[in-house]
C-alpha cells in the first residue's frame, strides 16, 4: 500500500510525522496557538509585556526550537494588538557568523578562540542584531528574519517627540552596530541620521575650508612680498597672520581626524564580533559633534588590556531606553541551536566555552530585556560540576530555570492528535491516533509507546515508522487502513531500542 492512499482514506492531506526539524516543518505552521502542549511553556513565556529571562535545558528533539517558534508567534500576536506595547524580537540562534568574525579578527585557531570567548562578544552580537532590525524597521525596509519588526512611526512629528539625546544615542548605536544584510553601512547611517533629524556636522569641513583659504592667502601674500620692491607696512603682519591661522587650522583639522581615527580603531579592535571597518566608523562618527560623542560609552580597551566591563551594559541601557521612548515594552532575545555551529559540532566543551560567559546574573537580569536560553542537555550535566561561586554569580534560582524539557506519553499523545487534526482535509471525521490503529490497540498502549519515546522528534519517528511498516505489509487491494497491534509492538520495540542506544551514546540521533 502506498502511504498517500493510507492518508487519503483517513482524510489527511499530508504526512503529520515526516518532518524532523521544527523550522522546516510545514505542519507546525498549521497548528493553533499554544499547540506545543508542554506544561512548562507558560513559565518559559512569562508576561509578553514584561520580558523576563528563562533558561531551558533539553535533549535533541525535545522541542526547544518548536517552543522558540511558538514564543515568537505569541509575541507577534501581541505586537499586532493596537492597544499593547510591542516587543522587539531578536533571533540569536545562528552563531556561525559570530564565530567566523571572531576567528577572522583574532587570527587564532578555533580552539584557542573559543577559550577566549567573552561575554562582551555575546553582547556585541546581540546588539548588532537588535539595532540592525530596528534600523531596518525605521527605514521601512524588509527584514529577512522570521520575527518582523513592528511598524515604527518615523514621521517628522513622531521623531520630534523623541528627546535629542535619545536620537543621538540611536545614531551612535547605528554607527557601531548596524549590519545590513545587503549594501554597506555608511549609506544606511546617512539615511537614519536624516530620519532622526540630526544635521550634518559642518565644522570639520568648515575648518578644512578655512585651512585651505588661509594657505592660499599665505601663498598669495608671500608672492606679493617677493614681487614688490617696496612692501606696504601691512603686508608682513598680514603674511604672518595668514601663516599662523593656516598652521592652526591645519593642526586642528588633523588633530580631530586623528582623534576620530583612534576612537574608531580602538572600538573596532574591541568589537571583533561586529563587521565594521575603522575608516567607515570614522566617517560615521565625524558627522556627530564632539560634545555628543564625549558622553557616549564607545567600547575601548584600557591601558592594562582589560575591557571596560560596563560599556556594553550602558549601550544596552541606552538602546532599551530609546526603544521605550519609541513605544516598545522591551526586547526578547532567543538563544538557540548552540550545538549546531561548524566550529562547535556538538562538542560539550566547546558549547560550554560559548555558553558559560552568559551565565552572569547582571547580564541575565537586565531591565526590559528577556533572554530565552534554549540550551542542549549536555550543558546541564556540565553545570552540575560547577562550584558554588559559579552558581552565586549566575543566580539560576532567579532565571525561570527548566532543568530538563521532558514529555509524558499523555502530552505526546495530545500533540500527535493535534497534528493529525491540522492535516485534516475537511471531509469526514477528523482522524485521531486511535482511529488509525486497529480496535485491539487501546489508548493505554499508545500512551505507553509514546512514553517510551520521551520527546516529540522520537515520537514522530515512531509513528512515521509504524505507518510505513503497515503500508509495507499490506497490499493495496486488501483495503486495510488500520495499523495492527503486532505492527505497533514490533515498531515500538525497535524504536525504544534506538532511543535507549541514543541516550547511552551508542547510536546516532
Amino acid at each position: 500500500m502506498n502511504a498517500d492512499t493510507f492518508f487519503n482514506h483517513h482524510g489527511i492531506d499530508a504526512n503529520p510525522f515526516a518532518a524532523e526539524e521544527a523550522r522546516l516543518d510545514p505542519i507546525f505552521d498549521r497548528l493553533p496557538g499554544g499547540a506545543t502542549d508542554h506544561p512548562d511553556f507558560g513559565k518559559i513565556m512569562g508576561r509578553v509585556d514584561q520580558p523576563a529571562t528563562a533558561v531551558v535545558f533539553g535533549e535533541k528533539g525535545s522541542g526547544k526550537t518548536a517552543i522558540r517558534l511558538m514564543l515568537g508567534r505569541k509575541i507577534n500576536e501581541h505586537n499586532k494588538q493596537s492597544d499593547s506595547q510591542p516587543v522587539l524580537v531578536v533571533a540569536y540562534d545562528d552563531l556561525n557568523p559570530v564565530l567566523d568574525k571572531l576567528l577572522s579578527a583574532k587570527r587564532q585557531k578555533a580552539d584557542a578562540m573559543l577559550k577566549e570567548f567573552r561575554l562582551e562578544d555575546h553582547q556585541d552580537a546581540i546588539l548588532a542584531r537588535a539595532i540592525t532590525k530596528l534600523v531596518t524597521g525605521m527605514l521601512g525596509e524588509k527584514d529577512h528574519t522570521a520575527e518582523p519588526v513592528p511598524k515604527i512611526d518615523m514621521s517628522r512629528r513622531a521623531v520630534k517627540k523623541l528627546p535629542r539625546q535619545t536620537r543621538v544615542d540611536l545614531a551612535v548605536l547605528a554607527a557601531l552596530y548596524d549590519e545590513p544584510a545587503s549594501g554597506t553601512a555608511l549609506p544606511r547611517f546617512e539615511k537614519i541620521r536624516r530620519k532622526l533629524r540630526i544635521g550634518w556636522y559642518l565644522p570639520q569641513w568648515w575648518v578644512l575650508t578655512k585651512a585651505i583659504v588661509y594657505s592660499a592667502a599665505t601663498a598669495v601674500l608671500y608672492v606679493m612680498q617677493r614681487m614688490m620692491e617696496d612692501d606696504p607696512a601691512w603686508l608682513l603682519p598680514a603674511l604672518i597672520f595668514a601663516a599662523v591661522c593656516s598652521v592652526v587650522a591645519w593642526g586642528y583639522f588633523f588633530y580631530k581626524q586623528i582623534k576620530l581615527w583612534r576612537i574608531a580603531r580602538r572600538a573596532i579592535h574591541e568589537m571583533p564580533a561586529v563587521k565594521r571597518g575603522s575608516d567607515v566608523l570614522r566617517k560615521m562618527l565625524e558627522q556627530l559633534r564632539s560634545s555628543q560623542l564625549g558622553s557616549q560609552p564607545i567600547p575601548r580597551p584600557l591601558r592594562s588590556g582589560a575591557t571596560l566591563g560596563d560599556t556594553r551594559y550602558q549601550l544596552t541601557r541606552r538602546f532599551v531606553s530609546a526603544i521605550s521612548e519609541m513605544g516598545f515594552a522591551g526586547m526578547v532575545v532567543f538563544v538557540d541551536r548552540l550545538d549546531e555551529p561548524t566550529l562547535v559540532h556538538g562538542d560539550p566543551d566547546k558549547m560550554k566555552a560559548v555558553a558559560w560567559p552568559m551565565f552572569d546574573n547582571k547580564f541575565l537580569k537586565q531591565e526590559q530585556v528577556g533572554l530565552k536560553l534554549l540550551l542542549p542537555l549536555e550543558l546541564r550535566y556540565e553545570l552540575g560540576r560547577e562550584s558554588a561561586t559559579f552558581f552565586q554569580e549566575a543566580r539560576l534560582d532567579k532565571q525561570n530555570l527548566i532543568d530538563e524539557l521532558t514529555w509524558s506519553g499523555a502530552t505526546l499523545y495530545d500533540l500527535c492528535n493535534k497534528r493529525l487534526s491540522a492535516c485534516h482535509t475537511g471531509e469526514g471525521e477528523v482522524a485521531t491516533l486511535r482511529s488509525i490503529f486497529a480496535e485491539d490497540v487501546s489508548r493505554e498502549m499508545l500512551l505507553d509507546a509514546l512514553d517510551q519515546m520521551h520527546q516529540p522528534r522520537d515520537a514522530f519517528k515512531f509513528l512515521y515508522a509504524a505507518i510505513q511498516e503497515h503500508c509495507r505489509l499490506v497490499a493495496d487491494d486488501e483495503k486495510n487502513f488500520k495499523i495492527a497491534r503486532l505492527t505497533l509492538d514490533t515498531v515500538r520495540r525497535d524504536q525504544a531500542k534506538r532511543v535507549q542506544e541514543l541516550y547511552r551514546g551508542r547510536g546516532p540521533a
